[in-house]
């Protein structure tokens, strides 16, 4: 019951809202998480006019000129410190940064990682299997590491482990909804992706990023600023 009445919570088929956000706890953690269905307008932002967006803000100002707003946006994964994607980057169909397979250092590099890509519907898929059979994305993204994995979670994560931190990353629900969840206060890999699992339903979850993790969401009244940001996915609607 507890995850049929967070889906029901999050968007009942036929609402009229693009995004539909709402505030969850899990284990005494405060969560916000957002659901997209596929029917939506998901892109990924990276470069503007004037180069990186980097920030929500920027993203807006670039959309207004078109007569269009967000109705939500995150932080789409790791980043360089030119703001350039860490893996592969697909915006509108066109590869900006190629697929990274091999093992590495830091949380991108903790393999199995994996790749949200948004097509026909919504996806995460791992990365050398996306390597082995690319399906048609008109955006992705690749992060890691992969959060749940059919299921399971990923084998390296500990129960007690003491890597705090807050994080973000996204799941795709069995009716093929994206679900871009935050953490509020600071977690571990375990406990974030057994939120995924355990509360969210999903079977497959995609870690965003950590300390970057910042949401849009004017459902909950939120513009979380700070630092600037590399890739970001957001959901576009017409302005009112």
């Amino acid at each position: 019951m507890r995850i049929e009445a967070v889906l029901l919570a999050l968007c009942l088929p036929g609402m009229a809202q693009a995004v539909t956000c709402r505030d969850d706890s899990f284990e005494g953690a405060s969560y916000s998480v957002c659901a997209v269905s596929p029917e939506e307008d998901l892109r990924l932002f990276l470069n503007g006019p004037e180069g990186p967006y980097g920030s929500f803000a920027a993203v807006e100002t670039a959309l207004a000129a078109k007569g269009q707003k967000l109705a939500f946006a995150m932080n789409a994964g790791m980043f360089h410190s030119d703001l350039s994607p860490a893996g592969l980057y697909i915006e509108n169909r066109q590869q900006k940064m190629r697929l990274i397979t091999s093992e590495g250092p830091g949380n991108f590099g903790l393999l199995p990682n994996g790749v949200f890509c948004a097509g026909e519907g919504f996806a995460i898929i791992e990365s050398r299997a996306f390597k082995a059979s690319p399906p048609e994305c008109r955006y992705a993204t690749q992060s890691g590491p992969l959060l749940v994995i059919d299921g399971a979670l990923h084998p390296m994560f500990v129960p007690g482990s003491d890597s705090f931190n807050y994080r973000n990353g996204v799941g795709v629900a069995e009716d093929g909804r994206a679900l871009f969840a935050i953490s509020n206060d600071a977690v571990n890999f375990h406990a974030f992706a057994r939120y995924f699992r355990d509360v969210l339903g999903v079977k497959n979850a995609l870690f965003l990023d950590g300390s970057i993790s910042r949401l849009y969401a004017p459902e909950l009244d939120r513009d979380d600023m700070g630092f600037p940001m590399g890739p970001i996915v957001g959901v576009v609607t017409a302005r009112d």
